[in-house]
């Protein structure tokens, strides 16, 4: 073998030495990597569009600070309140936001539930919607007419109160129950007289449906946002629960301050036009904060009024679900 021989298969072992250290490096660090998400607690949050949760998901603080805790954070997307509470009993998720009624037509069945945290108002972006050419210009003109609303969501308490405040009773009117997208659909068409609703899609019928709010939800109901968990899991995880209220907290005081890039943002995830994410944005201040007393006694408002309506079965009792601070 000549001395040029020699000289290239000594540089082809070296090469191929280098390439398997390489190669060994890479995989140690991959088997790190995959030991080290493996060391983190998965925490399946679900949510619906436009709320804290999408906030906090589109932003990407979240997850991360999570992540510097221990937890993975899963997201999963739901339409309403009625299926996060199904998919939060078959533990498919380990966090639920819904608005406040979803959570105690669930207790009404049976359903364990512990009130995790509460957000602040969102009565200014909730109401009841009619045409702006409609005659009906008050609560009472509602009645004999048709109107749509989501059962078992906020859109059916706040359709209560606002009927009880006026005078009138829930036979006054007829409830058409529908999700809030064929209800969207129902009323361009004009099939219903009126929508109970909330944003974005109050904003949206505002702008895109020529609809105006015949009422919002100041002082019939406060319709916040609560976080919810099961009352086993709760129980057991007390420390994820205070790192979630912190986190999400910190990201609502980030969308109050930052209003132009929470539109700008808002706007891509819920794929409307940036007029209608500024008119929900602009009618709110967001906040969360672990449960209380005050906010246990405005739910157990709702579920009063349910049982006196025979709209739920069994009579709640609010307070049973979580220790309250006053």
């Amino acid at each position: 073998m000549s001395k040029r021989q020699k000289k290239f298969k000594k540089l082809l072992i070296s090469v191929v030495l280098v390439f398997w250290a390489v190669i060994a490096v890479y995989g140690f660090k991959q088997t790190d990597a995959g030991a080290a998400s493996s060391d983190l607690q998965t925490v399946t949050i679900g949510y619906q569009k436009g709320d804290p949760f999408d906030i906090a998901k589109q932003r990407g603080e979240f997850a991360k600070k999570m992540k510097a805790k221990g937890y993975k954070v899963v997201w999963k997307e739901f339409q309403d309140g009625n299926s996060l509470m199904q998919a939060l009993k078959a533990g498919s998720i380990n966090y639920a936001r819904t608005g406040d009624t979803p959570p105690v037509s669930a207790l009404s069945t049976g359903t364990k539930l512990t009130y995790v945290a509460a957000g602040s108002s969102k009565a200014k972006g909730s109401g009841i919607l009619v045409n702006k050419s409609s005659s009906i210009s008050s609560i009472k003109d509602l009645k004999g007419k048709k109107v749509a609303y989501t059962k078992g969501t906020s859109s059916q308490y706040m359709l209560l109160a606002a009927l009880k405040k006026a005078g009138l009773s829930a036979s006054d009117i007829t409830w058409v129950n529908m999700d809030q997208s064929s209800a969207s659909v129902a009323f361009s068409k004009g099939k219903v007289d009126a929508w109970a609703t909330w944003d974005p899609y109050t904003s949206q019928a505002e702008i895109n449906q020529n609809a105006k709010l015949l009422t919002n939800g100041v002082g019939i109901t406060n319709n916040r946002d609560y976080i919810l968990a099961m009352q086993s899991y709760a129980k057991e995880n007390t420390e994820v629960s205070k790192y979630l209220i912190k986190y999400l907290e910190e990201d609502m005081q980030w969308a109050n301050n930052n209003h132009s890039e929470l539109i700008t943002m808002m706007s891509k995830s819920l794929k409307v036009s940036k007029s209608v994410v500024k008119k929900m944005v602009e009618r709110r201040t967001y906040g969360i904060s672990a449960m209380n007393s005050t906010y246990a006694k405005e739910e157990q408002q709702i579920a009063d009024l349910f049982y006196e309506e025979n709209l739920i079965e069994n009579k709640v009792t609010i307070s049973d679900s979580g220790d309250y601070k006053s």
